[in-house]
């Protein structure tokens, strides 16, 4: 399938009501035709079945800038041929939380190089940056059934020292984090309460709210 007939199909599909719920939600609707995640995954599905190196459509499909053909992009490409490079250039065009996560989350964090980037964006400026690299965190520990507990304990100060960044996308990241290092076993369990502990008595709305939200569910997380 070429990049036209794909884009061709996400505009037949242009939902009006959909894009509107997805403004509610905080998403940025630039140039964005409201296709649901089913469709754009099956989409992928009927992709990936056709051809055997999807990783120049999907560059194709990502220098498009349309929403879900950016969406697509992360669902075809393998990520053994990511490059450090593309990684950069995709973060930097990141404007929208859904995008981000969804990056993160079904590429970024199968690459060789993720755990090195997390860092990297974490010490970033700019929102959508630090929020990636706090999400490919909740990723990994998600998905990476084998790393050690160490790996995720190193991310505890940087959980600590950008809990206090207030913006929006930023802090629902860090918190995110916490609480998915604080939901793989019971060790990290207890040290993930502990740092929200720590976290809590800040005065920093930001801080106050991570550590309020990740205790409330942390507490109640039965192993």
């Amino acid at each position: 399938m070429k990049k036209e007939d794909i884009i061709t199909k996400i505009k037949s599909l242009k939902n009006e009501k959909n894009i509107a719920g997805m403004a509610r939600f905080g998403i940025n609707t630039k140039n964005t035709y409201g296709v649901s995640m089913p469709i754009l995954r099956q989409m992928a599905k009927e992709i990936k079945k056709s051809t055997t190196n999807n990783h120049e459509l999907a560059m194709e499909l990502w220098n498009s800038e349309i929403h879900e053909a950016r969406m697509i992009a992360a669902f075809i490409e393998d990520p053994k041929n990511v490059t450090e490079n593309q990684m950069d250039e995709w973060v930097n065009s990141f404007n929208s939380w859904d995008i981000c996560d969804s990056v993160c989350g079904s590429l970024f964090d199968k690459t060789p190089f993720a755990y090195k980037k997390i860092k990297e964006y974490i010490l970033s400026e700019k929102e959508y940056t630090r929020r990636a690299g706090f999400v490919m965190v909740a990723w990994l520990a998600v998905h990476n059934k084998k790393a050690e507990d160490k790996v995720y304990t190193s991310f505890f100060p940087l959980i600590e020292k950008y809990s206090t960044d207030e913006r929006n996308f930023v802090k629902k990241a860090v918190n995110w984090a916490l609480r998915q290092i604080g939901k793989r076993n019971k060790k990290l369990n207890i040290e993930a309460i502990e740092l929200a502990k720590k976290i809590q008595p800040k005065e920093n709305k930001a801080a106050k709210w991570i550590a309020a939200n990740a205790l409330n569910e942390l507490k109640n997380k039965k192993f």
